[in-house]
């Protein structure tokens, strides 16, 4: 099954329209942390080829998922919701809800860049010490005899 290919851009507009609207009811850290998250998202738009970047956002879109559930539990309105209101609230819980997809298709995004999550794979020319392996340029120059 193939994944259909989602653009970076669409998934932050989203977010910013979701997030401005869930900011009509909520107070100032449900702004500043979705706000920053989205600023983090821009950064990996701008550069295309940037692990970090990617890996920035979508670290910071699983750390929101719970500070989203966090800010929507606490400051909830308990009174009888306006519609303005109750519409902002709403907002803010599909924000919350779609976060983690979002964070699948990014996810795919960051591995499309060439990262995936786990142990490292590559064999950099650092070797530790107690490392038994010797590397194939100091295999050479050990056949070559050296004159001084």
């Amino acid at each position: 099954m193939e994944l259909p290919a989602v653009n970076l851009k669409a998934i932050l507009l989203l977010h910013w329209l979701l997030t401005i609207w869930g900011c009509i009811v909520f107070p100032g850290s449900y702004a500043w942390s979705n706000f920053t998250i989205l600023a983090l998202g821009v950064w990996a738009v701008a550069q295309r080829d940037s692990i970090d970047a990617i890996s920035m956002f979508l670290g910071g879109l699983v750390v929101t998922i719970l500070l989203d559930i966090i800010h929507i539990s606490i400051f909830y309105p308990r009174a009888s919701l306006s519609d303005t209101e109750r519409f902002s609230a709403g907002m803010a819980i599909v924000s919350a809800l779609l976060k983690p997809v979002s964070c699948f298709f990014v996810y795919q995004m960051y591995r499309e860049r060439g990262a995936f999550l786990g142990p490292s794979q590559e064999h950099s020319a650092y070797q530790t010490i107690d490392s038994p392996e010797v590397p194939a340029d100091l295999e050479s120059r050990a056949h070559v005899p050296q004159r001084y």
